[in-house]
């Protein structure tokens, strides 16, 4: 029941978001999301909350942001991670979203939402009672434009005070940590360079956020007042990794090894050198490569998983399974892990192995959609329609395609046990596509 719970909690943030849900890529990888979560933690446990119930993700998005949309998110865009140089740059937009969730809001922001929306819909009735009253049309319009305006504005207003704290605190933490302070300078300046329309042409009334001139003064003020800060060695190799695993995958292979040599750990190095040849599917030299950094970082579990996801992807899937185990023994909670064993036992055909992989991989991570795929092909397997066709309905729920998690669900559902764990889940699933339909 904590699960079932939780998927209706995760469906219904799906029902609000949902075409962003469907616009967007999420780029989930152990090794990256572990390092990730190594920079972050020093700055969640200074905001008062906890580093293992707070999960920094990866959107697949070139352009440089980052927002919350939850208690338990932070969203990086890849565009963003690939842009900063420093681990206290990134460090300090992670100080930045998390002082938006410590602070309480993300609930002031949907409370204003609802505000705004009330206040425009109030001016939507004066301006039809206007027109029914044989005003001029123009005005009724007039006044149906201007109340728009005046409750967007009043959003606004609140969002730049939210934006504004979010900075102060983010300083505060990062102070708390022990870290550097400059790195929100850091980021600011760049946010300033992309300003594409002159800031003197925009109005700032009209804006989310502070203005950057603004906020840059704002900041440089704060992190002299705060006082010097360390640049964490650690933090800098872990920096260095994650961004180190995006830019592999992200960029053409001749650009990766054209500038391998001028990475500072040799693990790193030949991270991103064993994807480049992957990548170029020269299985050859990519796992020679990722033996050189499992032979400089023995037992990293996230580095074998590199190596079990480039022999399966290259269709070694007996040799892939016996790395992934590898991975899965030194990592045993690591949902990402357990998700390529079950997707290598499944290649090399026992799907009853796979199967208790990719259930474990789901038990500690339910919001994976390759997971709910593999889980829906491996249940088909072994004729458990049931079974497969709710891994489906789930797995179509959360990418937003609500109307194939109905049709999917009630095929479970109509399968199923009722009252059973499994039928409450798909119950949940066609919960959330009727409210999808009401909406």
């Amino acid at each position: 029941m904590i699960l079932t719970r939780a998927m209706a909690v995760l469906l219904a943030a799906t029902l609000m978001l949902a075409q962003p849900v469907r616009a967007a890529t999420f780029l989930r990888d152990a090794d990256m999301e572990y390092a990730l979560g190594q920079l972050a933690a020093p700055i969640l446990s200074a905001a008062g909350l906890s580093p293992s119930q707070v999960q920094i993700v990866v959107l697949d998005d070139n352009s440089l942001n980052a927002f919350v949309a939850d208690a338990r998110h932070i969203f990086l865009h890849s565009g963003l991670i690939m842009k900063v140089e420093s681990a206290a740059a990134l460090q300090a937009v992670i100080a930045h979203e998390a002082a938006h969730i410590a602070n309480g809001h993300i609930t002031r922001r949907l409370g204003n939402m609802r505000s705004a929306r009330s206040a425009a819909g109030m001016g939507m009735l004066l301006a039809l009672a206007t027109g029914l009253a044989g005003a001029d049309p123009s005005v009724a319009a007039g006044i149906a434009f201007e109340s728009q305006s005046s409750a967007q504005r009043r959003l606004f207003s609140h969002t730049r005070a939210e934006e504004s704290s979010a900075d102060i605190a983010s300083v505060r933490y990062l102070k708390r940590a022990g870290l550097d302070p400059q790195g929100a300078v850091e980021v600011i300046k760049i946010f300033a360079g992309q300003v594409s329309l002159s800031e003197s042409r925009l109005d700032p009334y009209a804006v989310t956020h502070p203005l950057s001139r603004d906020r840059l003064r704002a900041l440089e003020a704060l992190a002299v007042s705060a006082g010097p800060g360390k640049r964490s060695p650690e933090g800098e190799y872990w920096f260095a990794r994650a961004r180190g695993k995006l830019s592999a995958f992200k960029r053409a292979p001749s650009w990766t090894l054209r500038r391998s040599g001028s990475v500072p750990y040799k693990d790193v190095r030949l991270m991103q050198e064993a994807v480049a040849w992957h990548r170029q599917s020269n299985l050859k030299k990519a796992l020679a490569a990722i033996d050189g950094a499992i032979a400089t970082r023995p037992g990293d579990p996230f580095l074998l998983d590199l190596k079990g996801q480039i022999l399966l992807e290259s269709r070694q899937f007996g040799p892939a399974v016996q790395v992934y185990e590898a991975a899965a023994s030194r990592a045993p909670r690591e949902p990402l892990i357990l998700g390529g064993l079950g997707r290598a036992r499944l290649a090399a055909g026992d799907p009853r192995g796979a199967l208790q992989a990719l259930e474990a991989a789901r038990g500690r991570d339910f919001s994976d959609p390759g997971v709910l795929r593999d889980l829906g092909v491996t249940y088909a397997k072994l004729g458990n329609n049931a079974m497969a066709s709710l891994a489906t309905a789930e797995r179509y729920a959360l990418l937003g395609r609500l109307e194939d998690a109905e049709l999917h669900a009630r095929r479970a559902s109509d399968q199923l046990p009722r009252g059973s764990a499994p039928w409450q889940r798909a119950q949940d699933v066609l919960s959330a596509a009727q409210q999808a339909k009401r909406r």
